[in-house]
């Protein structure tokens, strides 16, 4: 079985941590590659449907033997109309490759017929996988025998370097560099760029007047949308937020934005976009997701704990309509003393959005005042 040498190892004197395996395995998933996920004595061949091709997908059925499975998660599985606390496996012997994406992720499929069997720690791990590789969670998977197999020599990633890697990517962000930037409406402001986490993504803090870091500073935490803070879609009030937050910032007398990489609620362009489609047919944010197979929010905040941390952050007064992102930080170690609400203009394309957001996601919006107090 050819395996990575474990997190303890190194080649050459690097260090091969348990968030560098985690890297490589997504990279892996994101190239259309067999990956073999392992969970003490038990193996599993995946590959991501959203990256496979009909030949990649035809060699992994061959080197299967036919034994592979769809492994479709419980979102997914309920636009379906089958409840699978921890997702669905559906068998795939004689289906072919183009048949997938109805199972998958397109609206409108005929449910499959029985008998299904229930996920397990192997296909929440794939899941896991490809949410780091902004794919979606749709992963074509076998298990395999304790000999040896076709897939031996593929990369293989153990369950507890996930877990780790995880654990890790919550930790270990270090300031890069910082810059002074005039800010149009705000004025002179500070970019502080941090990297780490799996990927190793920069993210951004923009540091508005000269707050006191060691006191209660005015935080918002803004997740990147491309579509809204750049483009201006109307289809949501994220741009606004974005420009209404530094204000805001500035009027309180100085505070943090961290612009975090995390678009689409955490699920990437490609599936925002995809997302963004079904809405146009009418569907919500959370139920367009759902046909993708995500959650209503995928977001992440450890990032966003480590650089408040970095910056000698610990108690803060968070500029959100979101409980949820509350409760994140403070379960990061972060002290949330209090919230100060941040809207952006209602139109005609995003009014739906944002009723979805106070009803269906919790968030603390009164819709119709703002409407109210618009006219």
């Amino acid at each position: 079985m050819s395996a990575l040498p474990s997190p303890a190892t190194s080649s050459a004197g690097f260090p091969q941590t348990a968030a560098i395996h985690c890297e490589r395995a997504a990279a892996e998933l994101r190239a259309g590659r067999p990956l073999v996920i392992v969970d003490g004595d038990r193996r599993s061949a995946v590959i991501a449907l959203d990256s496979a091709t009909a030949a990649s997908f035809s060699a992994f059925a061959d080197a299967a033997d036919q034994r592979h499975y769809l492994f479709l998660t419980r979102p997914r599985a309920q636009t379906l109309g089958i409840a699978a606390e921890h997702g669905i496996r559906i068998p795939l012997a004689g289906l072919t490759f183009d048949s997938l994406p109805a199972l998958a992720y397109l609206r409108d499929a005929t449910p499959p017929q029985g008998p299904f069997s229930a996920g397990d720690a192997r296909d929440a791990a794939a899941v896991e996988l490809a949410r780091l590789g902004l794919l979606l969670p749709a992963m074509v998977a076998v298990e395999l025998p304790a000999s040896d197999s076709p897939f031996d020599p593929c990369m293989h990633l153990e369950i507890a370097d996930l877990a780790e890697g995880a654990a890790q990517a919550g930790q270990d962000y270090e300031l890069v560099t910082r810059s002074p930037v005039p800010l149009r409406d705000v004025g002179m402001s500070e970019f502080a760029v941090f990297r780490g986490g799996v990927a190793q993504r920069d993210q951004v803090a923009v540091i508005v007047g000269t707050p006191d870091m060691g006191g209660i500073v005015p935080v918002r935490v803004h997740s990147s949308c491309l579509t809204g803070d750049l483009f201006g879609s109307l289809k949501c009030d994220c741009g606004d937020q974005l420009r209404r937050g530094l204000r805001t910032l500035k009027e309180l007398g100085g505070g943090v934005l961290l612009y975090l990489d995390q678009e689409g609620r955490g699920t990437g362009i490609a599936a925002k976009m995809r997302a963004y489609g079904y809405q146009h047919e009418g569907l919500d944010t959370i139920d367009a997701d759902a046909q993708l197979g995500f959650g209503p929010d995928e977001r992440r905040y450890a990032s966003a704990a480590a650089m408040l941390r970095g910056l000698g952050v610990r108690r803060i007064q968070l500029l959100t309509n979101n409980p949820s992102k509350v409760q994140h930080l403070r379960n990061a170690g972060i002290e949330v003393v209090g919230c100060v609400a941040v809207t952006g203009e209602i139109t005609a394309e995003n009014e739906q959005y944002l009723r979805t957001k106070a009803v269906r996601a919790g968030h603390q919006l009164d819709v119709d005042a703002l409407i109210m107090a618009a006219q």
